[in-house]
């Protein structure tokens, strides 16, 4: 395994502190150790694994969902009305143009609505970025209204566990909390597969894109990030 540390930058969540990942490139990954990292905090994307080692800050707490225990809510229950007519297809991660054109047009809304750094993909380097990467892991979930596609979530799998990955829109669909939804989605089939835990990722409560993951109840909270050769520690952090 190949590790890098990044130099200290500024962080993209909490604007007056500094950031650094700790990035390897594991080629002989499996989804037996993938979920032993997942456990000890990582994320992937594409062939890179990575999680945060910031010089003076620990915001960046990674969760993970309690899927038997989630239940809907009545405004879960309502985002998957207002969604019914949504087909949802699970699929292996893929590159194509569509795939392309729909994320440089979320990319586009997110930069004039929220300030995000402008970002685009040709298929080449979006494959790069979220297609490549260890067989049987990297999966993604197609939103189709009718014909067109609107939305794609991408998700990864290990034994016990799935990863959410990332997940980007149609900016017409946003009326309809397309983000809750497709979280409801998938811990649905985490439940209906016999899947226990749901990683969400990193959860900042300071920051408003990241903070919305302790909606979904129950979860557990990493304690601290070990190395490979401790036992991580995670503990309970809200109840139904």
């Amino acid at each position: 395994m190949l590790r890098i540390v990044e130099r200290p930058r500024p962080c993209s969540y909490l604007p007056k502190e500094r950031a650094s990942l700790e990035v390897t490139f594991d080629p002989g990954v499996t989804p037996q150790s993938y979920g032993e990292l997942l456990r000890r905090g990582y994320r992937r994307f594409g062939w890179q694994l990575f999680r945060p080692v910031c010089p003076k800050c620990s915001a960046c707490v990674s969760i993970r969902v309690l899927v038997d225990e989630h239940r809907l809510s009545a405004s879960d229950r309502r985002v998957m009305r207002l969604n019914q007519n949504i087909r949802c297809n699970l699929a292996p991660a893929n590159a194509t143009q569509q795939h392309v054109e729909l994320y440089n047009r979320y990319q586009a809304f997110m930069h004039a609505e929220r300030g995000w750094d402008l970002q685009s993909h040709t298929v080449h380097s979006y494959f790069e970025a979220f297609g490549a990467g260890p067989t049987q892991i990297g999966w993604e979930w197609r939103y189709f209204d009718g014909d067109r596609l609107v939305g794609v979530s991408l998700m990864d799998t290990a034994p016990g566990a799935i990863s959410l990955v990332y997940f980007f829109y149609d900016p017409a669909w946003r009326p309809h909390s397309p983000g809750r939804f497709s979280i409801l989605n998938q811990l649905i089939f985490a439940r209906e597969q016999g899947i226990p835990y749901a990683y969400l990722g990193y959860w900042v409560e300071a920051c408003g894109s990241l903070s919305y993951k302790s909606r979904f109840r129950p979860f557990e909270k990493l304690d601290n990030y070990v190395t490979l050769a401790e036992e991580p520690s995670w503990s309970r952090h809200y109840t139904l």
